[in-house]
């Protein structure tokens, strides 16, 4: 035993002369105890506030629910990424000349919007006030640290909220392009973001909104068919008839028709972007990763919606052209992901197809009465958000599974079911939707109206007619989203002065732009 001990004494003392051990020995002890310092800090501050209260005393700070948080912001982030999808759908399906109008005018909306939240959108919106507004937390200021009930940091709720009005915002500017003058985008946009949206929708949204405590039956919009859609396109459509159609557009009626787009393949791609972001759109208003069953059934009944109406209109456009229309196909999807915005919920597989399905359908016969109204959509805008987004709100009183309740923090709450009238509900919920819907909808176009107005009283709304034929991305912004059709003689290409030389591919010099 004692050999044993000299003989451990000695290979530590020699362990200990050696320099390259004891640093290492150091490293590794020292990372030891870091690594149980941050242990014991993540136990600290994971547990409920109730189990770190000591001598009895209660832990003030309100409870976050971390898995939750988690799951809000990458659905805000996923809603955040809608925006590439708007610019891309809205310059591919516009001509040319006004794609970089288009993109400018997107991110100026997008900051624009931000501000404004924070400002007071946000306290008019979701804050406590009357029926009619919120009238508390402007600025965020003396709010509490969690949202409601949610478990959810206040300034984590703000950026998923954010980023739905953000896509409101965007929405209105649809029907407008390739006209409209970007001091007049600056000034609708406030008017829009800081007002208009955050107003109505706290009728539907607001802790104490009218439609939302409504009774005997409450207006239900679970994700926005009707807060964020149809508010969007009927500002939309306030701003096309305020303006008046493009230079040059010739109606169906008067031996015309629409426009052709000018990149298809950016328009679908930019569908396609706007598809996948709405699943953080709708499943990520559950405002909880615990409603397992509630977030895989919103899931579905989105991607089955956008399905059924994509196919729906691709067949009905055949039928009347005998051609498969892409640009109609890609309008048909989405129609039927606003349709299902509002009742994704509370509806079951069967009822989330026939909701896809009317919705392919009634976005082309909006395409067709504006058309006929001869009304400048250049997009659909219109039809795709305000028109299936009536329908889709109109639809929950129909199809109403009568099995779901509402999500909470905590999971699915099946205390007080959703019924339609094609399940047993009878009429209360569909005339409940029907109020809902058509006071906002007309409120907001109303509204909106006295809005596009008052800005084209200024002179900014809509560009001059030299401005328009020229294209807005020159004329407004000093730039062509494609340079090189400088060369191509198209019609619609931005003109080089004509002292300014062009290299040819070859080295030559080209006298004019036209060559």
């Amino acid at each position: 035993m004692n050999y044993t001990l000299r003989a451990a004494r000695a290979r530590f003392m020699a362990n200990y002369r050696d320099p390259v051990m004891r640093r290492n020995v150091t490293l590794l002890m020292g990372g030891k105890l870091v690594g149980l310092m941050i242990v014991v800090m993540l136990i600290k501050f994971s547990l409920p506030p109730h189990a770190l209260a000591s001598n009895g005393a209660a832990d003030p700070t309100p409870e976050i629910n971390a898995i939750n948080t988690v799951w809000t912001l990458v659905a805000a982030f996923l809603v955040f990424c809608m925006q590439v999808g708007f610019v891309m759908l809205e310059a591919g399906f516009a001509r040319s000349r006004e794609s970089v109008n288009i993109l400018v005018e997107g991110i100026a909306d997008t900051c624009i919007c931000g501000i404004t939240f924070w400002l007071w959108g946000f306290a008019f919106m979701f804050e406590a006030g009357t029926p009619l507004i919120g009238t508390t937390g402007f600025m965020l200021q003396g709010l509490p640290a969690t949202y409601g009930s949610t478990g959810i940091p206040l300034l984590a709720f703000w950026v998923f909220q954010y980023a739905f009005a953000d896509t409101c915002s965007t929405i209105t500017s649809g029907a407008m392009i390739g006209r409209c003058g970007f001091i007049g985008d600056l000034l609708y946009s406030v008017g829009v973001t800081g007002f208009i949206y955050p107003i109505l929708g706290h009728w539907a949204w607001g802790p104490d909104g009218w439609l939302a405590t409504m009774g005997p039956v409450a207006f239900h919009d679970f994700a926005g068919s009707t807060v964020v859609h149809t508010i969007g396109g009927a500002i939309s459509l306030a701003g096309a008839i305020a303006l008046g159609p493009r230079l040059g557009r010739v109606f169906k009626r008067d031996g015309g028709g629409p426009w052709p787009a000018h990149d298809l393949i950016i328009g679908a791609v930019g569908g396609l972007i706007l598809w996948f972001g709405w699943y953080g759109f709708n499943p990520g208003s559950t405002l909880s990763a615990l409603d397992a069953q509630g977030i895989g059934r919103v899931s579905f009944n989105t991607t089955l919606a956008a399905c059924s109406a994509g196919l729906t209109t691709m067949f009905y456009a055949y039928m009347r052209s005998k051609k498969w229309d892409l640009g109609l196909t890609v309008n048909g999807f989405l129609a039927g992901l606003v349709a299902i915005t509002c009742p994704c919920y509370w509806v079951d597989p069967i009822g989330a197809f026939a909701i896809g399905l009317g919705a392919g359908l009634v976005v082309v016969w909006g395409i067709d009465l504006l058309e006929y109204m001869r009304i400048d959509d250049p997009i659909g805008a219109v039809p795709v958000h305000m028109v299936a987004g009536i329908w889709g709100t109109l639809s929950l009183g129909l199809f109403a599974a009568g099995k779901y309740g509402a999500p909470t923090a905590t999971g699915a709450d099946t205390s007080a079911v959703v019924t339609g009238l094609f399940y047993g509900g009878g009429m209360w919920q569909l005339a409940a939707q029907f109020i809902g819907s058509a006071s906002i909808t007309v409120a907001t176009f109303a509204v909106s109206m006295v809005l596009m107005y008052a800005v084209k009283a200024t002179g900014t709304l809509r560009v001059s007619a030299a401005g328009e034929m020229e294209g807005l991305d020159i004329h407004e912004h000093g730039a062509s989203a494609y340079p090189e059709y400088m060369l191509s003689g198209r019609a619609d290409a931005p003109k080089l002065e004509p002292d300014r030389p062009v290299v040819a591919p070859g080295g030559s010099s080209l006298a004019a732009a036209g060559e």
